[in-house]
């Protein structure tokens, strides 16, 4: 499953392609609670097909009501002034829901919550189409779109940064796919691949070992048969892209590991326990003349503690992890396997009394 922002990109191209009218809408500011955050994006097609979202849902009907021929109105609207039940041409246009406490109510928003959206009617296909080829080769894309005629300007950029909408450009910036390597071909591997892929990854796995590859079952997935520091160094590690060793096997995880770390992968780590963990830091400062401060970004043992012991349960950790990484979202220490664990073991050793707390109620 690829990223979202993408299959909305790729999907609003090919109805331009087929000549159908559509229009893309942007969340272009928020006010209280929103469901959606500034820069997501939705397409509608002059059928009443959507992608994407803006909203739980009651906006796209609203959507769908005021521009295409789908002509049912939202369930409890009324009807509204200036519908065309077509997507016009002409500059893109702007709309807000939830202004009112009632309209709030009315468009599913949460308390409070405003939402302002920017409509650009019948994007160019050429465009749409250098837009999806050029995330499709993993670069980053800053879309521009004049307010006043619809032009659109496409800019390489090497870093993400927040929407700009200065009421005469409108300024969305786009990443290429988030990818996931991973190291093995196991059990885990199959729970966490399939987790990636839901959550908007493209995910390689990687081994050379026949005997693992001959039982994978996970569609979608590029499956590679190469030593596994020869496919790191061939992968084109970006900072959207994470690498994690799950073999337990140093000849294969420890080298591929050293290479990944050499480069602006967001997330580098490798499943084992805390004493594996301890061993391998141990190997790479013994023969590959690593230090603790290279080691540094080396997750392990990787994961969040939820007391996880079987192979979806530890693949929903490692997940939880990589996507707060990913999201720029600090993980409270408690959540720490390392540190939760030990927290457990002091505690198991203490004698027991008023004072002692099990880990899964102490705050």
């Amino acid at each position: 499953m690829e990223n979202l922002d993408v299959t909305v990109l790729r999907t609003l191209h090919g109805w331009r392609a087929q000549g159908q009218r559509a229009l893309l809408a942007t969340v272009v500011r928020t006010w209280g609670s929103s469901p959606r955050p500034v820069g997501s994006i939705m397409a509608l097609c002059e059928t009443g097909a959507v992608v994407g979202s803006v909203s739980g849902g009651c906006i796209e009907d609203d959507l769908i009501y005021r521009y295409s021929r789908a002509h049912t109105a939202p369930a409890g609207a009324a009807p509204m002034a200036g519908i065309t039940h077509e997507i016009p041409d002409g500059a893109p246009e702007r709309v807000k829901y939830g202004v009112s406490a009632d309209e709030a109510h009315r468009f599913g928003l949460p308390c409070g919550g405003t939402l302002e959206l920017v409509l650009e009617f019948n994007p160019d296909a050429a465009s749409l189409l250098a837009l999806v080829q050029t995330l499709a080769d993993g670069q980053m894309v800053q879309r521009r779109t004049e307010m006043a005629s619809g032009r659109v300007e496409l800019r390489a950029v090497t870093a993400p940064s927040p929407l700009i909408d200065d009421s005469e450009v409108l300024a969305n910036t786009f990443g290429p796919e988030y990818r996931m390597l991973l190291i093995g071909a196991g059990q885990l591997t199959e729970y966490l691949a399939t987790m990636a892929l839901f959550s908007g990854f493209a995910v390689t796995v990687c081994d050379p070992r026949e005997e693992y590859r001959a039982a994978w079952q996970v569609s979608g997935v590029t499956l590679l048969t190469e030593m596994p520091d020869d496919v790191v160094r061939d992968f084109k590690v970006d900072r959207r892209s994470c690498v994690i060793a799950l073999t337990h096997d140093p000849k294969l995880d420890d080298l591929a590991l050293l290479e990944a770390l050499e480069t602006e992968a967001f997330y580098v780590g490798a499943i084992g326990s805390r004493r594996n963990n301890e061993a391998r830091h141990a190997r790479m400062i013994e023969h590959f003349d690593q230090t603790p401060e290279s080691l540094v970004r080396l997750r392990g043992p990787i994961g969040i503690y939820i007391g996880s012991k079987t192979p979806p349960e530890i693949a929903v950790s490692i997940m939880a992890e990589v996507l707060a990484v990913k999201n720029g979202v600090p993980l409270p220490r408690d959540m720490d396997v390392t540190h939760a664990k030990n927290a457990l073991t002091d505690v198991t050793a203490e004698p027991s009394g008023p004072a002692c707390f099990s880990p899964t109620t102490a705050r």
